[in-house]
Order: structure tokens, then C-alpha cells, then sequence
């Protein structure tokens, strides 16, 4: 539960004030510009948070650092709640993303340390289910809270989600990473063993294949309310009906992936959803070029591209994390770093062109599942040839000793 609370308390952080955002223009007289750094800030404060304390963790333990984590993390929510102006709000703004990263990168380095194979694709798999929920109902939420008790009172209610993080980190985690199994303390080291995680090959097909399907889901995710409702003329009820039934989808398969690991190894249900994924996202690029797209046909297909991913996201963070169990917290601060860096780069492409219309949505997504699959391809083809040949296979082993296998 307390693992849950990690993956939820960003997610929740980065939508559920949005419904507020007139009313804080108001309050704190800031233009919906300066209002947006609040956006920006956190995201930065969430990837650059991940950076330090991913690679920190491997050399002074999981448990320390997610309880500082969540300490600040209170005080940050604390600052946003009470904020007297809009300079102060940004800055605690960033705060909040530094100190909420230690609940997602230090979520994934626990199970990394706990769990291996299958039973770390099930865990990664709800940990994926819930990272999908929680910004759909983010907003929902947000939104009855502040006709009850006004912007502030969205903050206040995610410092009680900070204070229950915290918390369940000091009542119900224990240490999982063993001090035998910790790194040198020197900064030097840390870095040393950065690189080498970024250099190893099977970690960084993986993560590639992970961070471009994730950036596919934040391209349907910034398009889809332009092209939805101004391009097919959907109602804004319509939508957010449509985009809870396709987080239902994706919910749904990561559910299902966490039950079918039991009988399939990772790696096959990982090709069948790519294959699904840049098969569906090629059929909706065809068909906005050839004008046969129309409302009910896109509605079906973006159901099916976000459903499918169910069967990716979690399988290719396990794989990652496989490659590189020594070094848990450098590879899932690597992993979570470049998802929010590429998030950020593509969100804005996939709105580029005529307001409303889905091709550059359905380009992106294309582009980027298709980069997915085929680095999927070429890294099982490397796996199976290195294993094919012992000499290889020692020379990789010498070089990249980052995994217990």
C-alpha cells in the first residue's frame, strides 16, 4: 500500500489542482503563463530529484533517503498550501518535485531489490495500473475539493497524502538494500556507476523501449483534448468519458499483464504489445491521411493504443531493472529522468499543425512506437546472439557486472 501511495502522491500532484487554476490566477494575480512554471517547475524538480537520489540510494540505502524524501516532501506541501504569492508557490513548486521523486524512483529500486523475473513484471505492472489511474481521477478530485474549500485546500489535501507517505515509510518499509550489497561512498564511484549503467547495452534497449512508449501515451494525452473536442467537435463531458474509458483499458491490461506473467515470460507479452501498439498507431496515421477517420473509428483505435501499452510499460521496467539489480536505484533514476525529459519534448510536437486535427497526434505516436519495436528487435536479436557466443558473452559480463544473475 505504502508503495502505492509512492507511485500516486506525483501523479496526483502534477493534475489535481488544475481545475484551479482560474481561481489561483485570481488570488495571487499571475497570468496563465507564470501560472504554468508551477507545471514546469515540478516536472523539473521530479526529474532532476530522480537524478541525485537514484544514484545516492545505491550507496546509503533505500530507507533513509525516502524517509527525508517524504519529510520535505511534507514541509514542500506545507509551503504550496500557504504560499502568499506566485514566486513563492513556483519555488515550492520545485521543492515538491524534488522531494517526490525519492516516492517514484525509490519505489522502483525497492521492488528491483525485493523481486526478480515474473513476479517483478506483476509488481511493476500494478505500479504501472496505478501511475495510469491517478491522473485521470487527479483532476476529478481536485476539482471537488476546491469548490469545497478553494485552491489551497487541493494543497492541503496533498500534504495529508505527503504526511501518509511518510508515515507508511517509517511504519511499513523496511531496508532492502543490504549493505553488502551498497557502493563505495565516493562521489566518483556514483558517477563511474551511472555511466555504466547508461552504457549497458540490455538496460538501455529496454529503457528506450520503455521511455519512447511512454512518450507515445503523453502524445495522445496533450493531442487527444484538442483533436477530440475541437477537431470532432466532442463535448468536454464526452471526453473525459472517453479518456476515463481509456485509462480503463490501460488499467485493465496492466491488471491482466500481472496475471498472464504467471504462464508467459515478460519479453513475449512485451512483443505482443508492441506489436499492438505501433500496429494500431500505423492504422490511425493511415487513416487521418486518407480522411477515413472518423469519430467512432478513432475512439476505438486510441482505446486499443492505450490498452496495449498495459503490456509494455510494466514489462519493459522490469526487463531494465533485470539488466542492472546492482545498481536498483541508478537505473530507475535514469529510467523515470529520461521518461519526463522526452514527456516534455513531445507534448508539445503532438499538438503542432491545424488546431484539432489528429495528424500530428497519430505521427508522433507512430514514430514513437515504431522506435519502441524495432529497439525491442535489435536488443533480443544482441541477447540471443551474446548468448550464442561464450566469448562474447564473458566479455560483456567483465564489462557491464551490474546484475546478480
Amino acid at each position: 500500500m505504502t508503495i502505492a501511495l509512492l507511485a500516486a502522491l506525483s501523479p496526483l500532484a502534477t493534475a489535481m489542482y488544475l481545475p484551479a487554476l482560474p481561481a489561483m490566477a485570481v488570488d495571487l494575480t499571475a497570468d496563465a503563463r507564470t501560472l504554468q512554471l508551477t507545471v514546469t517547475a515540478f516536472m523539473v524538480g521530479l526529474a532532476v530529484g530522480q537524478l541525485i537520489i537514484g544514484p545516492l540510494s545505491d550507496r546509503t540505502g533505500r530507507r533513509s533517503l525516502l524517509i527525508a524524501g517524504a519529510g520535505a516532501c511534507v514541509v514542500a506541501s506545507a509551503a504550496c498550501a500557504l504560499a502568499p504569492s506566485i514566486q513563492i508557490l513556483i519555488f515550492a513548486r520545485l521543492l515538491q518535485g524534488l522531494s517526490g521523486a525519492a516516492g517514484i524512483v525509490l519505489g522502483r529500486a525497492i521492488i528491483a531489490d525485493t523481486v526478480r523475473g515474473n513476479a517483478a513484471a506483476r509488481a511493476f505492472s500494478l505500479l504501472m495500473s496505478i501511475g495510469a489511474i491517478a491522473p485521470v481521477i487527479a483532476p476529478l478530485i481536485g476539482s471537488a475539493i476546491a469548490e469545497a474549500s478553494g485552491w489551497r485546500g487541493v494543497f492541503a489535501a496533498l500534504l495529508v497524502c505527503a504526511i501518509a507517505m511518510l508515515l507508511g515509510s517509517v511504519v511499513f518499509l523496511p531496508e532492502t538494500l543490504h549493505v553488502s550489497r551498497r557502493r563505495a561512498a565516493r562521489l566518483r564511484t556514483t558517477v563511474r556507476e551511472a555511466v555504466r549503467v547508461i552504457l549497458h547495452r540490455r538496460f538501455a534497449g529496454y529503457a528506450v523501449v520503455l521511455v519512447f512508449s511512454y512518450a507515445s501515451l503523453i502524445a495522445y494525452v496533450s493531442a487527444s483534448p484538442f483533436v477530440l473536442q475541437i477537431g470532432y467537435g466532442l463535448a468536454p463531458g464526452a471526453y473525459a468519458l472517453a479518456f476515463a474509458a481509456n485509462a480503463a483499458g490501460l488499467t485493465l491490461a496492466s491488471f491482466a499483464n500481472a496475471r498472464l506473467v504467471r504462464r508467459f515470460s515478460p519479453r513475449r507479452l512485451l512483443a505482443v504489445g508492441l506489436t499492438g501498439e505501433l500496429g494500431v498507431a500505423s492504422g490511425i496515421l493511415v487513416a487521418a491521411i486518407t480522411a477515413t477517420l472518423n469519430l467512432g473509428i478513432l475512439l476505438v483505435l486510441l482505446w486499443a493504443a492505450v490498452a496495449c501499452l498495459g503490456l509494455v510499460m510494466g514489462n519493459a521496467t522490469s526487463l531494465a531493472m533485470d539488466q542492472v539489480s546492482r545498481s536498483a536505484g541508478s537505473g530507475s533514476a535514469l529510467l523515470g529522468a529520461a521518461q519526463f525529459a522526452l514527456a516534455a519534448i513531445v507534448a508539445p510536437l503532438a499538438s503542432v499543425g491545424v488546431s484539432g486535427s489528429p495528424l500530428a497526434m497519430a505521427g508522433i505516436m507512430t514514430v514513437c512506437a515504431g522506435i519502441a519495436a524495432i529497439t525491442f528487435v535489435m536488443t533480443t536479436c544482441a541477447t540471443r546472439w551474446s548468448k550464442r557466443s561464450p566469448a562474447t558473452r564473458a566479455r560483456e559480463e567483465a564489462r557491464e557486472p551490474l546484475s546478480e544473475d
